[in-house]
């Protein structure tokens, strides 16, 4: 249960980063309840080149995620996002100890089931020379072969988070590098106006509209 809710808590990082990571170049060009919004002229990829990585010109955001890549953590203090340094070798150190943990059982259970099986079963499980100590508490080489699928299981599964959470951390940052270039003003306010909301019918239906300006 908790390796299920852990799993959940991850996969919830990712629609919610990649929600955030939406064009900033639109702009509305009309007002009122018709009011439509246009892309325009994006700047050229070329002319976002501005920083440099081992000798290449490389935009911004994609210098942060090469950073995050080589090294986790690096992309966020690229970004000086430090506040998210704790979250990221946090989380992987916890996956990292739990891939450990059961990476470590489940090498004792096959060693601990090759021992007794070399032994013929002539020797106790609870005797068998160089068996780890939790082996020896098993009872039976069947309470073994079930230690090992146990452990293979719970190992690949903290494989997949560790996998998930460095991918995590890499899109974080090239989403927050993206979003650096995100300018808006300092002014916005919430409306509440009357509104004319459309119906099935031919009159409009009184209402209110709630809107966000940007000013």
């Amino acid at each position: 249960m908790a390796s299920s809710r852990f799993s959940a808590a991850l996969l919830l990082l990712v629609p919610a980063l990649l929600a955030a990571n939406r064009p900033l170049y639109a702009q509305t060009v009309t007002a009122g309840p018709d009011s439509s919004a246009v892309a325009a002229n994006p700047v050229a990829d070329s002319l976002r080149r501005t920083e440099k990585l081992f000798g290449w010109r490389v935009t911004r955001p994609k210098k942060a995620a090469l950073l995050a890549l080589v090294l986790p953590g690096a992309g966020q203090i690229y970004n000086r996002q430090y506040w998210k340094l704790p979250l990221v070798y946090g989380g992987l150190g916890a996956t990292g100890y739990g891939l450990y943990h059961y990476q470590s059982r489940y090498k004792e259970y096959i060693k601990g089931r090759d021992l007794y099986l070399a032994a013929n079963g002539r020797t106790p499980i609870n005797q068998l020379p160089g068996a780890g100590d939790q082996v020896k508490k098993e009872t039976s080489v069947d309470n073994i072969q079930r230690g090992i699928v146990f452990y293979r299981r719970n190992r690949d599964t903290f494989i997949a988070y560790n996998a998930l959470l460095y991918g995590v951390t890499i899109l974080d940052a090239l989403v927050a590098a993206h979003l650096r270039d995100f300018d808006i003003s300092d002014d916005l306010s919430l409306r509440l106006e009357p509104a004319l909301l459309p119906t099935a019918t031919t009159a409009p239906t009184a209402g209110l509209a709630l809107s966000l300006h940007l000013k």
